[in-house]
């Protein structure tokens, strides 16, 4: 088995144990009562009420991590950012910055394909107002780290989704021996760009229906942000930017 098997193997494998893990009460509670009661629109439809893995090319060169699953998006069907208005801005993105086949996210079998992306939650399991813990995100910590570790070869770039993300991805880094966080840790911001060990790392506003409703998060900066990532890592630049796209 080549290396790469191996790799695909691994993550394989890391899916199917994020999948059945059960280790944050309140989180396992929220998600399965979700899944039981369901919104009036999807009463019809089996909820998969379990963590949600990432999801995405397994050579990915960028890495895009968000909050953590919608109540009735990835909780619902079983894909990262997918089945809500979030995920439908972010892959519209994807798809018009060339990382995409399709600019929609439906269901788990609608097709979607992704060229050089995973996508990533910082916490696997849908949290009550979609907001977990701090003690649930350093819980949820050990996944992202075998996940950095398994992308590592191919790695280039990290979008960040949001502050939460940001304060999760750090230690993350570090724990998983990929970088060492730089010290003071850099503040998060849209458009800040942080080089970390041959990495690159993107803050961008979370895909939030608060942000892209209110015109904090637009389809110019999301796609901003993505261009930059799609240069860094086919060109190899680094820099030490304060921001891009606004």
């Amino acid at each position: 088995m080549s290396g790469r098997d191996k790799r695909l193997a691994r993550l394989a494998e890391l899916e199917a144990e994020i999948v059945g893990c059960r280790a944050c009460p309140r989180l396992v509670a929220w998600r399965e009562l979700v899944a039981r009661e369901k919104r009036a629109s999807f009463a019809g439809e089996t909820y998969w009420g379990r963590p949600i893995p990432g999801f995405g090319d397994p050579d990915a060169r960028v890495l895009i991590l968000g909050l953590a699953p919608a109540a009735h998006g990835a909780n619902r069907t079983g894909r990262v950012f997918t089945g809500d208005r979030s995920g439908d801005f972010l892959f519209a993105s994807l798809h018009r910055t060339g990382f995409a086949n399709q600019p929609t996210s439906v269901h788990a079998g609608d097709g979607l394909e992704l060229y050089g992306v995973r996508v990533a939650a910082s916490v696997r399991c849908a949290p009550p107002a979609n907001k977990p813990t701090p003690a649930e995100r350093d819980t949820c910590r050990p996944w992202l780290e075998r996940e950095l570790q398994l992308l590592r070869p191919t790695l280039r770039a990290v979008v960040v989704l949001g502050a939460f993300g940001w304060q999760a991805l750090w230690p993350a880094l570090e724990e998983a021996g990929v970088a060492r966080v730089p010290r003071p840790r850099p503040a998060f911001g849209h458009g800040v760009e942080v080089q970390v060990n041959g990495l690159t790392v993107l803050g961008c506003y979370h895909v939030s229906q608060q942000n892209t409703f209110t015109g904090k998060l637009t389809e110019p900066m999301l796609d901003a942000v993505f261009t930059r990532a799609r240069i860094v890592t086919e060109s190899g630049t680094e820099s030490s930017r304060g921001g891009v796209g606004g």
